[in-house]
């Protein structure tokens, strides 16, 4: 990766809700590239704690299983949410953390939200279908180019197609 960028990628879902899994996946699959400034986090939901994280770095992706998304991912711009940050007990949205960073630690890092297609997300089992394999393949590919060269700061907004 060019420069001294910090970037933190989390993998958000459920491996237990077979495609649900697809964000840890890619989580999994970038931190073994083992790429000097990126920062890989995975867990079931974010959560608040995560906007500590993201206010520590200059980029966060957030990384998504997609129910109905673009084939086989989508990559967009992501903005803080506006006026108080929304959240439950349980779980905050992409742009919840972000005001969270933003109202609690004065931070503003630029995001990015990519949603991977999946398929099958009502039967339990921790395996992803086999087109859900292909559209992680794309994805991983995908970012593993911007995050080798650099480019996740100057990225407007990406659609695949």
């Amino acid at each position: 990766m060019s420069g001294k960028t910090k970037v933190l990628l989390i993998g958000y879902g459920n491996p237990g809700r077979r495609d649900d899994g697809l964000g840890p996946a890619l989580a999994e699959a970038v931190e073994k590239l083992g790429l000097p400034g990126v920062t890989v986090d995975s867990d079931y939901q974010l959560i608040v704690e995560d906007a500590a994280a993201a206010a520590e770095h200059e980029v966060v992706v957030f990384a998504d299983a997609s129910v109905d998304g673009a084939e086989p991912f989508s990559f967009e711009r992501l903005m803080a949410g506006g006026g108080k940050p929304g959240f439950s007990s349980h779980s905050v949205e992409p742009e919840g953390v972000l005001a969270l960073a933003r109202d609690l630690f004065g931070a503003t890092p630029k995001a990015y939200v990519l949603g991977i297609r999946g398929y099958e997300f009502n039967e339990f089992g921790e395996y992803l279908s086999e087109k859900a394999k292909h559209n992680l393949d794309c994805a991983l590919r995908f970012v593993q180019t911007l995050l080798m060269e650099g480019l996740l700061l100057t990225k407007a907004e990406v659609r695949s197609d």
